[in-house]
């Protein structure tokens, strides 16, 4: 879908930047070749240990303790089945068959290319190379290694091939454990320990089924777990790790990326919000600052309990020249309300659901393609809008903030539908609030008397343009120092029809005095018209009963007052020059 830029775009950046479709595309970084025969040297290595100690216990050390105890370990377990041991045993070791592993690894993949937003393509690779190299692996151990099973009862049928090591343990240790990485890296919250934990203990079940059921000695079993996590490392280290050469920025001549505690507190920091940004993402951005000659940029993430304020204030207190924002709308806002009055310059890259700021500056929705044209472009003050009220902190927002309607429509948006469908989300959930009560409140606008209106919805805008492309706020201006309110009353159908008809027309208020001005759809003084317009200043709402409000896309406590007042050049933005 394109970009939609307001009318006036062109006041901000000196044109209009051509959107950019952030697509699920995949191409091969630099070192990539570097990389594979590093792996494949290693994976040589891997297979050489692996096949040793094979010959080792199968030769000079074959009469040794603890190999001389084996044999009576195999049958201390098969004097031990039982008809549950058995059941359960059967059940764990299918889950190192290779059916069961290629269909989960295959399940894995394409769920990590297609279910984030933007596809996790480099820890999809990790997970497929790493069972891949423990397979081909094990196929060269069982060819050089010959090691009868063990002599008891054994419950499943013998395969052809050495009893060193086990494939099934190897296979569910690549795969699980490299599932358990994931999630340690991926999942946010108190759970993800605890799913690590119980990723990493079915290798150890396959393992101990192997045993149970007579089908390997205990040294096989410890062979399989060396094998796969042997991969893991191997991979893992190449492909995942900020020094790895897979990992590396790609232009020619850049240094090596150092850790968080090697490196001195650079110019450029990124903050970012990792349940929107992941890690190839990351990677991509650090490339294109380091194109734009940004060297080393710190990046810091976001959490639930400091959603970039913290952030921002450490960025600033190690010397930061340039802010990198990376994330929705709501990160946008806090990393904004922090950085202004500094100076600073922010750049936005749009990681989110809505975008507002980024939709409305005319900046590409591609994270990379938004950075790029801001990077290449100047600076630009921009205006914020100081808002507070009852049970609402004093804080800034660089969109929209409002009370009603859309504040409950945000109330009723799924994270879960977000995440799967974007910005239509918002219009799923706005279906089931059409019936929001119509509340009543008091305006008083800059020195104007206070005046009374009835309302489903009250926005104050200080952009136009929402998703989709629809202007609600035609006069919206980010940079004239002036904030606008959209009253929404529309009774029964007709004024349903007509207030869409006006808001979807999207026309343009004629220039606008610094003065109190009101712009009416149609009618005089708020009697049966659905849509009204008003810019101020100052702005103090009041309501009869608590309402539904939300700031920049996020939902905050519900209240009965809102005052918001504009904050004129107070943010600095990067902002694509006319030729980008």
């Amino acid at each position: 879908m394109p970009t939609a830029v307001p009318d006036g775009a062109a006041d901000l950046t000196g044109g209009r930047a051509e959107p950019v479709r952030s697509a699920r595309s995949f191409a091969l970084p630099r070192g990539t070749g570097r990389t594979t025969a590093r792996i494949a040297a290693l994976t040589v290595c891997q297979a050489a240990s692996v096949i040793g100690f094979g010959l080792l216990i199968t030769g000079p050390a074959r009469g040794l303790w603890p190999l001389s105890a084996e044999d009576a370990v195999n049958e201390h377990l098969e004097a031990a089945r039982t008809g549950t041991l058995t059941t359960l045993s059967s059940i764990a070791s299918e889950a190192g068959n290779t059916l069961t592993v290629v269909a989960v690894t295959l399940l894995a993949c394409l769920g990590l290319l297609l279910i984030p937003r933007l596809p996790m393509w480099r820890q999809a690779a990790f997970l497929a190379v790493a069972v891949s190299l423990q397979s081909l692996v094990f196929l060269a151990v069982t060819a050089s290694v010959d090691r009868h099973r063990p002599e008891v009862d054994r419950l499943d049928a013998s395969p052809p091939t050495s009893s060193y090591t086990s494939g099934h343990t190897g296979a569910a240790t690549a795969l699980y454990a490299g599932l358990a990485v994931l999630a340690l890296d991926r999942i946010r919250g108190p759970w993800r320990r605890v799913v690590a934990a119980l990723l990493l203990l079915l290798p150890l079940l396959v393992g101990l089924a192997r045993l149970y059921r007579g089908m390997h000695h205990p040294t096989d079993v410890l062979g399989g777990l060396v094998n796969g996590g042997l991969s893991l490392l191997i991979v893992g280290r190449a492909l995942l790790t900020d020094r790895s050469p897979a990992a590396r920025p790609s232009k020619s001549g850049a240094r090596t990326a150092r850790t968080a505690d090697e490196r001195p507190p650079g110019s450029t920091a990124v903050i970012l919000n990792p349940t929107v940004t992941d890690a190839s993402t990351r990677d991509a951005l650090r490339r294109a600052l380091e194109r734009h000659g940004h060297r080393d940029p710190r990046f810091l993430e976001t959490t639930a309990d400091d959603p970039g304020s913290g952030q921002t204030a450490r960025a600033l207190g190690e010397g930061a020249t340039l802010v990198v924002v990376c994330g929705g709308d709501g990160t946008v806002r806090t990393v904004a309300d922090s950085l202004a009055g500094s100076g600073i310059p922010l750049v936005v890259v749009p990681c989110g659901t809505g975008n507002l700021l980024a939709r409305n500056l005319g900046l590409p929705l591609s994270p990379v393609a938004a950075l790029d044209a801001a990077l290449g472009g100047a600076p630009h003050r921009l205006d914020l809008a100081g808002i507070e009220g009852d049970g609402l902190p004093a804080t800034r927002f660089a969109a929209m903030a409002g009370a009603g309607l859309d504040a409950a429509m945000m109330e009723h948006t799924d994270r879960r539908a977000k995440a799967a469908l974007g910005w239509p989300a918002y219009a799923l959930a706005g279906l089931g609030t059409l019936r929001t009560p119509r509340m009543r409140v008091t305006i008083r606008l800059d020195e104007a008397p206070a005046f009374r209106r009835t309302a489903r919805m009250v926005l104050v805008a200080n952009v136009g343009t929402v998703q989709g492309g629809i202007t609600l706020v035609p006069a919206a201006r980010p940079d004239d120092g002036l904030l606008d309110l959209l009253v929404l009353d529309p009774r029964g159908p007709g004024g349903w029809l007509r207030a869409v008809g006006t808001l979807l027309s999207g026309r343009t208020a004629p220039s606008r005095p610094s003065t109190l001005t009101t712009l009416r759809a149609e009618g005089d003084g708020g009697r049966g018209v659905p849509v009204e317009f008003f810019t101020f200043r100052r702005a103090e709402l009041t309501f009869d009963t608590p309402q539904s409000r939300e700031l920049d896309g996020d939902p905050v406590e519900p209240g009965r007052r809102l005052t918001a007042e504009v904050r004129p050049g107070a943010l600095t933005v990067l902002l694509p020059s006319p030729e980008k």
